[in-house]
């Protein structure tokens, strides 16, 4: 019997943890600020269409402040070489303030996600932790997981499926998220130049390349059949395409980014095949509207899929759980 098509959508809400080592503050400010606008008209459009996403959440977000997130620090954390990428040296130099903090913390859209229908909170790990990065351990990774599955579980939710920060999947970990309750994980996609490593001289082709196929068909479709997803837990519900943000340098370009995204989810209603599209909330920060826009476009289509096909929308733990039943 012929599977139908799945689209399976996930965003990862991290704030400026997330790219503290690449911006200032300063220099996203619009971004993160956005972030507060971005999330409410996201989720008004995956109710409208009746959408289900995983959110992966940094666990530093539940916090209403940084007083209350230093008596939860996990008892061992990473000794990154890389000190940029260390965010316990960075929350040392925040002010202890009790006014929100939309940079840092963030518990009531946490919570404005969780009254949306078909809606996984999931982790982005507790400190944006970086798996491969130089310097970090297992056993360091193991705390941060511990306490971001400890903090999700205070405010109400049980976490399932994890995305790892920068993509970044070290297959030694995986055992660690299974005995933690974890049953799926956002793999890269196939090509050479999505796989993660530590920073090389390569890395720039790769972003140069990942823009491209971001336009022109690069890579192929990146979608995959239900029986291609290895039967071990946690399941590898890989990626398949990051939606990019609108951008006005290449505004020309736009229905050439909208026409690769609708023909790879075309392929996978056909073929019925899974489709994994991702983004973080940030890149809406600005231009929400235009990206709203392109979003709402992309989701029209799929409901015709739907219509024609069959084709479903799933969460990453609905599909996980459908992975076990087979």
């Amino acid at each position: 019997m012929k599977e139908n098509g799945i689209l399976i959508i996930s965003l990862d809400f991290e704030l400026y943890w997330g790219v503290r080592d690449q911006f200032t503050k300063e220099a996203y400010t619009d971004n993160l600020l956005g972030v507060q606008q971005a999330i409410p008209a996201i989720l008004k459009l995956f109710e409208q269409y009746r959408i289900h996403a995983t959110w992966a959440i940094v666990g530093f977000l539940y916090f209403q402040n940084k007083q209350e997130l230093l008596a939860y620090l996990p008892s061992i954390k990473p000794n990154y070489i890389d000190r940029t990428l260390c965010p316990y040296k960075y929350l040392d130099s925040l002010p202890h303030c009790s006014q929100v903090d939309p940079f840092h913390f963030s518990p009531s859209l946490i919570q404005l996600i969780s009254t949306y229908p078909f809606q996984e909170i999931g982790t982005h790990t507790f400190s944006h932790y970086y798996c491969l990065a130089k310097g970090q351990s297992s056993r360091a990774f193991q705390e941060d997981l511990k306490q971001a599955i400890a903090v999700g579980k205070k405010f109400g939710y049980v976490p399932h499926s994890i995305v790892f920060p920068r993509n970044q999947v070290n297959e030694k970990y995986l055992q660690i998220c299974k005995k933690m309750g974890i049953t799926s994980y956002r793999g890269t996609e196939k090509s050479w130049f999505y796989q993660t490593s530590e920073k090389s001289h390569k890395q720039w082709i790769k972003r140069f390349l990942r823009l491209i196929d971001a336009y022109l068909p690069l890579s192929g479709h990146n979608c995959y059949q239900i029986d291609q997803i290895k039967r071990d837990i946690p399941f590898n519900i890989a990626a398949s395409r990051f939606l990019r943000p609108f951008s006005k340098s290449l505004r020309v370009f736009e229905i050439f980014r909208l026409k690769r995204i609708l023909s790879d989810l075309t392929y996978a209603a056909k073929k019925g095949a899974i489709y994994h599209l991702w983004w973080h909330p940030h890149n809406f920060g600005v231009n929400l509207r235009e990206n709203i826009i392109f979003l709402q476009k992309i989701l029209e289509h799929f409901l015709k899929l739907q219509h024609r096909y069959g084709m479903k929308s799933m969460n990453m733990d609905e599909l996980s759980q459908k992975l076990s039943a087979i």
